[in-house]
């Protein structure tokens, strides 16, 4: 399954279901482009099980604001449209970032 580009208006449909991981991010953040590679790599190896959703925080300012997202790269985890674990920052490993998401699969 590839990474989907979620839009204010699309958010929701795309969270409502299942275990999503959702990255907040926007073009010109360098952390963030620095964990894109492994965001592809983890929904290669999860993606039967996980969604990956990906938030431009510029383009979509209201589902930024709902979620109280006030740096980037902030990673949330959501189960059925609920929030279970939440991720500031581009400093952990990949591993430790499956590990935090397999909890909640």
């Amino acid at each position: 399954m590839a990474l989907i580009e979620a839009s204010d208006q699309s958010f929701k449909s795309e969270v409502e279901n299942g275990t999503v991981l959702v990255d907040f991010w926007a073009p010109w953040c360098g952390p963030c482009r620095m964990i894109a590679p492994m965001l592809e790599e983890i929904d290669q190896e999860l993606g039967d099980k996980l969604k990956i959703v990906k938030v431009n925080v510029d383009d979509n300012p209201e589902t930024a604001s709902e979620f109280g997202i006030m740096s980037i790269p902030t990673l949330l985890v959501l189960k059925n449209s609920e929030v279970v674990d939440k991720i500031v920052g581009a400093g952990q490993p990949k591993e430790a970032l499956v590990e935090k998401v397999e909890q909640h699969l």
